[in-house]
């Protein structure tokens, strides 16, 4: 049942182009939107595309988890790569001391484990300062001054996963590699004894994805432009028709992250369009995220793929780092009155001491995103009405279905179309097997083991490796509907349902099959590790650079 909105839900500094929602927006449940796209180009269809895969887009597309980009072998891109048995999909490598950049909280928590056990003791806590200080200076100086901070050949081929952590809508348009080279040496790093975070990381990462594209005079290309230059290779047979065969996008998070991760609302304004400035922004304006999106897409359709898959943006308040606390007021709201640091608890948290976000504001920021949804839906509608084979991934939809305080365990505050999507999501049958069943909450483990979430990494924002086969599973049922061909390695044709094998990325999920067991739980361990060396807030700075 729909309800009524009321003047209490909108927060008085809440732009007026915001249409506050009582209830989520509702999902499409046809990637096609009920659209049959008639391809006019024939010739594009022709032959076998060179590149079978290409995605843009941001941290979970990059397959950054648990505070770091590292281990890109398993970001859902590269999943989905391998079952389509395709080897020659390229993507950057994040090796270095500390397991990537700029901070891995579970390489932090094995680490601390390894040396004081379980638990830190207080006798122990001058150590455990020490021990961190040198780990995270080990990291630093490699990324700042050694082997990280080379970057990579200029003359090589342009990767396919063109993912770089932390950008947004702009970035996608406007940065290159250069623009971060320029970036790194205007901000040079230095060795910071209370500082030890890496400097620059997002620009370091960046230049990591896209330092090899480039075009024939070597001016550096955007993500856009990459793509649009690996279409334009063409077909393997004649080097005609469209290059790339699948285009997934996944962008537009990061235009209302920084909200939620800085707990602190900054609308955007002058110069949300210019990447010089407009960090100073925590969420864009709806009639600004349209603006920039109408120019992604205005560039996508410049891109010689075959099929495009295009995701939603998910709900920012639905990732446990910004943890409801206190009783919800109203019975069927799906709001807290307040959003806090996760390991603070409702007995604990004071709006005059702890950083925080209103439930009103809460209401203001997903109204927004379900606006760019609108957006983004439209213009995959828009496409298939011109012929163009595009298609919706519900990402929020995804998310929101899986939603366990939110949605799974209050029945009340679910929306009007639950049912009719299919009610909360049903995990893949090893998943629902595993003891406790993966969940949404915010990830906890001791001694014994798990003891709930597991869908989200330490970081409270990004999959687990599970979480990202989730992603890849859903994606890969859009690309059987276009009529993708899945091949076995050996280039044999797979038949009927291609399904990601989960019980090897269980294994392969260090989070799920060997969970930490340091400092009583993963939650506290973050805590004390924030609290001493504020690792989250600068890990969050460089991820919304």
């Amino acid at each position: 049942m729909l309800r009524e909105v009321t003047p209490a839900m909108r927060d008085p500094n809440t732009p007026p182009d915001v249409i506050i929602q009582s209830e989520a927006r509702r999902p499409e449940t046809d990637p096609t939107l009920g659209i049959s796209a008639n391809m006019p180009r024939q010739v594009a269809q022709q032959g076998t595309p060179r590149h079978r895969l290409v995605a843009i887009g941001d941290s979970l597309t990059q397959g950054f988890q648990s505070g770091a980009i590292f281990n890109t072998s398993l970001s859902y891109p590269r999943l989905i790569a391998a079952e389509l048995g395709w080897a020659e999909f390229r993507y950057p490598i994040f090796a270095g001391p500390g397991d990537g950049l700029p901070i891995n909280l579970e390489w932090l928590a094995r680490r601390l484990e390894r040396r004081y056990g379980e638990e830190i003791n207080w006798w122990e806590f001058a150590p455990a300062l020490l021990t961190v200080r040198d780990l995270l200076d080990r990291s630093e100086d490699y990324w700042e001054r050694e082997a990280g901070s080379i970057p990579p050949d200029p003359y090589g081929r342009i990767n396919h996963n063109l993912a770089v952590y932390g950008w947004d809508l702009r970035n996608i348009i406007s940065k290159t590699a250069d623009w971060c080279l320029d970036k790194i040496r205007q901000h040079p790093s230095r060795d910071n004894l209370v500082r030890q975070i890496v400097q620059n990381a997002n620009e370091i990462a960046a230049v990591r994805v896209l330092n090899s594209a480039r075009d024939a005079e070597g001016r550096a290309l955007s993500p856009l432009d990459a793509a649009q230059a690996l279409g334009a290779e063409g077909t393997l047979e004649t080097g005609e028709g469209d290059g790339i065969e699948t285009l997934i996008v996944l962008i537009g998070s990061n235009n209302a992250l920084g909200s939620i991760l800085q707990f602190n609302v900054v609308w955007s304004g002058e110069g949300y369009d210019d990447v010089n400035r407009n960090d100073r922004y925590t969420v864009w304006r709806p009639i600004h995220f349209e603006a920039e999106w109408n120019q992604v897409v205005a560039q996508l359709k410049q891109i010689r793929a075959r099929h495009v898959i295009i995701g939603t943006v998910p709900h920012v308040t639905i990732a446990p780092f910004a943890r409801g606390v206190d009783r919800k007021v109203a019975p069927g709201s799906r709001y807290y009155p307040y959003y806090t640091l996760p390991w603070i608890n409702d007995d604990q948290f004071n709006p005059q001491k702890h950083p925080h976000i209103t439930e009103q504001q809460a209401r203001a920021i997903d109204s927004a995103i379900d606006q760019y949804n609108d957006v983004i839906a439209n213009s995959v509608r828009q496409a298939r009405q011109e012929g163009r084979n595009w298609y919706l991934f519900e990402l929020v939809s995804l998310l929101d279905r899986s939603a366990v305080r939110r949605y799974v365990l209050d029945p009340t505050a679910r929306p009007s179309w639950w049912e009719d999507v299919g009610g909360a999501y049903k995990l893949p049958a090893p998943l629902q097997a595993l003891d406790p069943v993966p969940d949404s909450r915010f990830f906890v483990s001791d001694r014994l083991g798990r003891k709930q979430g597991g869908l989200f990494s330490l970081d409270g924002i990004h999959p687990t490796t599970i979480g990202y086969g989730i992603m890849a599973q859903e994606i890969i049922q859009i690309m059987q509907l276009t009529g993708v061909q899945f091949n076995q390695p050996n280039g044999t044709p797979r038949q009927g349902k291609v399904e990601i094998d989960f019980d090897r990325l269980i294994e392969l999920d260090t989070l799920i099959s060997n969970p930490p067991k340091s400092i009583s739980s993963d939650l506290s361990l973050i805590s004390w590790l924030d609290s001493n060396f504020n690792v989250l807030s600068r890990m969050v700075r460089s991820s919304t650079a």
